[in-house]
């Protein structure tokens, strides 16, 4: 057995010890106790340990994007920059564009990250994740709105049985309403309900051009579609926010990961709440791509299970979850500290199908734990610990 001792010891399903020793056999926690009370424990010194971050939404595959898409005052104007540089999604990657993944990795680990929900068309993120020990779902995003049946999901079934092979938990992702066709929509909720990993994550409510499509069926999103020829005559505006759009198709769960929802109503959140489906919140890089803040506050208020992902390097400096807490805190003062800490660990570990490992340091689970270096006198840990924490003030505990 092996015991380490912090100042502040933050277990996020119970409020934080002060002085408290963490006890550890064969990597997993065995127990939290008081300093003198068992086996002599390795002084960690002054920091908070507390498990390692979750970040539910993020694209890998877009880490050799970084700096090269600048933000936007509009969305779609973003899209357009996006696609600009990429080019399609399902464009092969280049060596140096897959290598972009092992420093995007690294970064993310070495800022705490434990595990991730990576949405990715190339599923190139399978190997460069096993390889550096990063937990998570790689998430197979599909997009086609003019697609009328799941033939989609055979033609691209061996892209998931080799990262698979290579042994990476693997869903499905829908795009979102405006790229993806209700059928689709359809077959992939059918498919990912018969997987081994049955979480599904879509983007929703991320942009006002969104909202309008769905109520009006007109602006930006569809002079996009007509313009690259996929657009469908025979689709009609649904009249509705996009939660209920989901619903009414019956794609939309308790095992489903609702990414942005930055333009959501209260009524839209109430319903999420109903359903036990969780909100993934980015802040950061919903005002890079320019679709405003995040009603944070408002998440908090409806009830909904709210987690915490950075997106991609395409739109955020760094993959550093801790950013986003300090973003967060700064647009919802009022949410206690310890909601915005639990949406970054165990909140997302569960909607991720981890919260029996990971998430929390309970007794039985992973001891996969972070040490965070504190400064002089801190009064109140929690707080400190959603101000802004780099990377140099983060160790993993060995």
């Amino acid at each position: 057995m092996t015991a380490f001792r912090a100042a502040w010891v933050v277990p996020i399903d119970q409020p934080p010890i002060r002085d408290a020793v963490i006890d550890v056999e064969n990597g997993v926690i065995t127990g939290i106790r008081e300093p003198g009370s068992g086996s002599r424990a390795q002084d960690l010194g002054n920091v908070a340990v507390m498990p390692g971050l979750i970040n539910a939404h993020t694209h890998l595959e877009l880490s050799w994007l970084r700096d090269r898409v600048p933000p936007a005052a509009k969305f779609t104007d973003w899209v357009k920059r996006l696609f600009a540089v990429r080019g399609r999604p399902d464009k092969p990657m280049t060596a140096e564009q897959v290598a972009a993944i092992d420093g995007a990795i690294a970064e993310a680990k070495a800022a705490g990250t434990v595990a991730v929900g990576d949405i990715s068309n190339s599923l190139m993120s399978a190997a460069p994740m096993r390889k550096a020990n990063l937990d998570g779902v790689i998430f197979h995003e599909l997009l086609g709105f003019k697609e009328r049946d799941g033939s989609l999901l055979d033609a691209t079934r061996d892209m998931r049985t080799s990262a698979a092979a290579a042994g990476a938990r693997v869903s499905l992702a829908p795009h979102a309403p405006y790229s993806t066709s209700p059928e689709l929509f359809g077959a992939i909720r059918a498919a990912v309900d018969d997987s081994l990993c049955a979480i599904m994550s879509v983007h929703l409510g991320e942009s006002p051009e969104e909202i309008e499509f769905l109520e009006k069926g007109t602006g930006a999103w569809r002079a996009m579609l007509e313009f690259i020829g996929a657009w469908r005559d025979d689709w009609q505006a649904p009249q509705c926010d996009p939660v209920a759009y989901l619903d009414r198709h019956g794609v939309i769960d308790g095992r489903t990961l609702v990414v942005h929802g930055v333009q959501f109503t209260d009524r839209a959140l109430l319903r999420l709440a109903e359903i036990g489906a969780t909100l993934v919140t980015c802040p950061r890089s919903n005002q890079w791509v320019g679709v405003g803040h995040p009603p944070i506050d408002r998440f908090y208020q409806s009830g909904v299970n709210v987690a915490v992902g950075t997106d991609s390097l395409a739109s955020v400096d760094d993959l550093n979850v801790f950013s986003e807490l300090k973003a967060m805190r700064w647009l919802a003062p009022k949410v206690p500290a310890s909601q915005i800490l639990e949406s970054a660990t165990l909140t997302g570990a569960r909607a991720l199908g981890l919260g029996d490992e990971l998430g929390s340091l309970t007794p039985g689970k992973r001891a996969e734990m972070i040490a965070v270096t504190l400064p002089a006198r801190v009064d109140h840990v929690e707080e400190f610990l959603v101000s802004g924490i780099t990377p140099s003030q983060v160790q993993w505990v060995a």
